[in-house]
């Protein structure tokens, strides 16, 4: 198999001026079960149906498991989300549905514990994240989809350089449910020009 052009042995560890992003290991079990836990209602309206084993050790096994796979198939890359001062796990973020060829796009997704919310760390993780997507990935554009309804997470992307694209229907089950999502998208030689 042809190993894509960010892939080494080494796992990435992203840094930003207020969060540092690095793959999740079997240690962050208790941090990371313990911040799902205490945000468990914040959380849940926004995100696929947690599991009966969500929290449990066998389901993280499991989830970094899968981490693992989907990173050495260079499919995605999940990253936790750690506050530089302390260095406590603050979310998480993940880019995913990684294409090349005529495509080079993936989309973002992204969760923050409730208590970190609304600190602008976010901002900095997908700001980390899109250097490294556009940077090292070699990547032409990214998506993410954000429920109507979430205005935090729109607020965000917007702020982020994120342009709204439109509207795509009953897209993701979010909670047990069909919802639509607005799909935004930020491209790479736009992202640049906004720098200059």
């Amino acid at each position: 198999m042809l190993a894509l052009p960010f892939f080494r042995r080494d796992l990435p560890e992203l840094n930003g001026s207020r969060v540092a992003l690095r793959v999740p290991q079997s240690s962050d079990y208790h941090e990371w079960a313990a911040l799902r836990r205490e945000s468990r209602g914040f959380l849940e309206p926004w995100e696929p149906q947690w599991s009966s084993d969500e929290l449990e050790r066998a389901g993280w096994r499991r989830r970094v498991k899968r981490y693992r796979e989907e990173y050495e198939a260079g499919s995605a890359i999940a990253f936790l989300i750690f506050e530089t001062v302390q260095r406590r796990l603050i979310g998480g973020i993940t880019i995913g549905n990684i294409r090349y060829g005529v495509s080079q796009s993936a989309q973002i997704g992204y969760w923050m514990g409730e208590r970190y919310a609304g600190q602008g760390y976010m901002q900095d993780a997908i700001q980390v994240l899109i250097s490294h997507a556009f940077g090292a990935m070699r990547l032409h554009r990214i998506e993410a989809a954000c429920i109507p309804a979430n205005a935090r997470s729109i607020r965000v992307l917007e702020k982020a350089g994120f342009a709204r694209e439109g509207l795509l229907r009953s897209y993701l089950r979010i909670n047990g449910i069909w919802q639509d999502h607005f799909i935004y998208s930020l491209i790479a030689d736009e992202h640049r020009a906004d720098r200059i």
